[in-house]
C-alpha cells in the first residue's frame, strides 16, 4: 500500500492523504455518535437545571463540518484527478463540493436544534383560547370543573373556575380569561 502511495505524484498524494485521514476521523465520529460518545453535547449536566440560550443558531465552522468538508474535498478531488481534469479545475470543484457539504451539514444541525423544545406546558398560553366545558364548573368559583382547551397545539383537559353567576354545564363553549398561579383556568361563557 505504501509503495502505491509513494508512486503517486505530489498532487494526488495530497488529495489521497486528506481523503483518508478525514474519512478515518469521520468514521470514528460516526461510531462514537452511535455508541454515545458524542463530544458536542458538553451542556449535559447543566441542561437539566438551567435553561439558557445556546448562542449562535447557525454555526458554519464546527469540527464536524470541517471533517465533512475535508472528507468530501478529498474524495471529490480524487474523482476529478481520476477523470483527468486539470489541477486548477480539480481544486475548484473539490472546494465547491467541500463548501457545499459544510453548508448542508450546518443547515442540518441548525434545523435539528430548532426541533428541540422543552415541552413544558405554559398555562399563560391558554389566555384567550376557546374551549368547551367537560365537567360542570360551579358559579362564582364555588366548585372546580374541567374544560377542554387547545394549548400549544394540543387539546388539554384542565381544571377551571368561573366568575359567572350560573353554573357552566358540560358542552358550554367557553373562553379563557385568566389563569391562577397554580394553573387553574378562569373562564367565561362565550355566548350567553
Amino acid at each position: 500500500m505504501t509503495e502505491w502511495f509513494y508512486s503517486l505524484e505530489l498532487f494526488p498524494q495530497i488529495y489521497w492523504g486528506i481523503a483518508l485521514i478525514a474519512s478515518l476521523i469521520f468514521i470514528i465520529m460516526i461510531v462514537l455518535t452511535f455508541i454515545g460518545g458524542d463530544s458536542d453535547s458538553l451542556e449535559l449536566e447543566t441542561d437539566a437545571e438551567i435553561e439558557t440560550d445556546t448562542g449562535i443558531g447557525f454555526q458554519f465552522i464546527t469540527f464536524k463540518n470541517l471533517i465533512g468538508f475535508f472528507t468530501i474535498f478529498g474524495w471529490s478531488g480524487i474523482a476529478c484527478i481520476d477523470g483527468n481534469l486539470s489541477k486548477p479545475l480539480t481544486i475548484i470543484i473539490s472546494l465547491i463540493a467541500g463548501l457545499l457539504m459544510m453548508t448542508i451539514m450546518a443547515a442540518m444541525f441548525y434545523y435539528m436544534r430548532k426541533l428541540n423544545h422543552s415541552g413544558t406546558l405554559n398555562f399563560k398560553n391558554a389566555i384567550g383560547a376557546v374551549g368547551e366545558v367537560y365537567l360542570t364548573i360551579g358559579a362564582n368559583r364555588s366548585s372546580i370543573g374541567k374544560a377542554h382547551v387547545r394549548i400549544q397545539g394540543a387539546l388539554r383537559e384542565l381544571e377551571a373556575l368561573t366568575d359567572s353567576q350560573t353554573n357552566l354545564k358540560s358542552g358550554t363553549v367557553i373562553k379563557v380569561k385568566d389563569v391562577t398561579d397554580n394553573g387553574i383556568l378562569i373562564v367565561e361563557q362565550l355566548n350567553n
